[in-house]
């Protein structure tokens, strides 16, 4: 196999090919597929050994999860005046994360942007992982949640209704919606790929499970027509969210009167620390996932650069958003406000806050200069700092604002209790758990759409672009693309 020159990146007008390589269309699938196909004592004592420790980890959810239900929330650290604690820091967290995949996955679709085509697969299925981890908490922060459905719109003895003037409320329309949207978006797009699972199954058991989901997709033009047609409309769908979901989020705060939370530039302030986070995540899953599934070729080096440098824009506007939330306290003239962002950076909370701007604004501007860019360890190490910051982000905005009250006598310092700790943790082992089994068991790279990326198409290892001496398998997802 041939490698693609590192230098020709650096040229003036010149792109590397998006798979390094001279992949055929039936190598591709065969690298792909053999993932999935592969047998279960086959599989590598790696994915064993991390999927039983992901597992572990979710067991203890659940336990955390059941004494909490049966003591109360008042096994969290949440106390006067920070009702709002890690639960709620956690929810905006993992929302965050999810919004990497609807980002890659339609607005770069929509542009036009083939690089994509590597890792949206996996970038999507983050999306709806985090999405779950992000709907747990807000469902037992209710506490007694064997009455949540007192919270529905339907007409009870109690005369009880929602409030729809609630943000909170609001929250849940955007929240669902971009679950719904972003699971149709990822299913749908795996058709074709179930379709050719379905064509190489060996076992009675394979072929049926995949062959419900594949839809009795056969590649004929018609179906590849109506296909390309769906996933427009859903990625013109799924678009507006990406800006509306974690703007939507931000209102919690920002319709709010409290100091530090009343500002109007939490709605794009709240959509770039998303892509941020968001693109951190799929940078910190791509990385071990392409080595340890064989898939470097496929997710270049180049795919990592461009995450990277999204990494780099959006850290810079959020860095923008730290700085300018600062003049805006001192131009309103509010004493409030200026003491509630004062009391950010050098009050109780100050090793909170600078370890968020160290890890969000600092440590990124590295990505100015290439060999950062390009070097896996350095990469490694700045994304997972971009995520614990991300973290300590929710943490600031939530607890410094309510913990200094107008009054100095409501004042009060937040402490997180194990429980707050381990449900936190546990969250993980629920997404690292489903990420595991997705990559596993389902086709982790959009095949369908990488082969149309392809350098040469139908190219044989010889070099021959002709396919008489090289044939090709064909599979329900080679059928030409049809063009809107």
């Amino acid at each position: 196999m041939t490698s693609i020159d590192p230098t020709c990146v650096d040229q003036p007008g010149v792109r590397p090919p998006l798979i390094d390589g001279d992949d055929t269309y039936s190598a591709l699938t065969e690298r792909v597929c053999g993932i999935a196909e592969q047998p279960v004592l086959e599989t590598p004592k790696a994915w064993f050994v991390a999927i039983s420790i992901s597992m572990s980890v979710l067991a203890m959810l659940g336990v955390v999860i059941g004494y909490l239900v049966v003591t109360g929330v008042g096994v969290w650290g949440n106390m006067n005046p920070v009702f709002w604690g890690w639960p709620i820091v956690n929810f905006v967290f993992w929302v965050g994360i999810g919004h990497a995949g609807t980002l890659i996955s339609a607005v770069l679709f929509l542009f036009r942007q083939k690089w994509r085509t590597s890792i949206n697969r996996f970038a999507e299925a983050m999306t709806i992982f985090a999405v779950m981890c992000a709907g747990l908490f807000p469902a037992i922060h209710v506490g007694r949640i064997w009455l949540a459905y007192w919270l529905f719109p339907i007409p009870n003895q109690m005369e009880m209704w929602p409030n729809f003037r609630s943000p909170l409320l609001w929250d849940v329309f955007a929240v669902s919606t971009y679950a719904t949207v972003s699971l149709l978006f990822w299913y749908l797009g795996m058709v074709p790929d179930l379709a050719t699972l379905r064509d190489r199954s060996t076992t009675k058991v394979r072929k049926l499970a995949y062959g419900i989901f594949a839809l009795g997709w056969t590649g004929s033009n018609k179906q590849w027509h109506r296909f390309e047609r769906g996933y427009l409309l859903l990625a013109a769908l799924a678009t507006p969210l990406v800006l509306s979901v974690h703007s939507v989020v931000s209102f919690d705060f920002a319709v709010a009167q409290l100091p530090g939370w009343h500002t109007t530039v939490f709605p794009p302030y709240f959509v770039a620390g998303a892509i941020f986070s968001g693109f951190a995540m799929v940078v910190t899953l791509a990385v071990p996932a392409r080595a340890f599934f064989g898939l470097k070729n496929i997710i270049t080096m180049r795919h990592l650069e461009v995450m990277n440098k999204v990494i780099l824009a959006t850290g810079s506007i959020v860095g923008y958003a730290y700085i300018i939330e600062f003049f805006i306290a001192w131009y309103g003239g509010n004493a409030f406000e200026s003491f509630a962002f004062q009391n950010r950076a050098f009050g109780p909370y100050a090793w909170a806050y600078w370890t968020m701007f160290s890890c969000n604004v600092i440590f990124p501007q590295i990505f100015w200069f290439k060999k950062a860019r390009t070097s896996i360890p350095i990469m490694m190490v700045i994304v997972i700092l971009v995520n614990v910051g991300m973290w300590f982000e929710r943490f600031v905005i939530t607890v410094t604002s309510l913990s200094r009250d107008f009054l100095p006598s409501s004042w009060g310092y937040f402490h997180p209790t194990l429980i707050d700790v381990l449900t936190f943790v546990g969250s993980f082992g629920l997404f690292v758990t489903m990420f595991l089994l997705f990559c596993r068991f389902l086709p982790m790279v959009a095949m369908a759409e990488v082969k149309a990326v392809l350098p040469v198409p139908h190219r044989n290892s010889s070099g021959d672009s002709s396919s008489e001496d090289d044939p090709q398998e064909p599979t329900a997802s080679d059928a030409p693309e049809v063009t809107l």
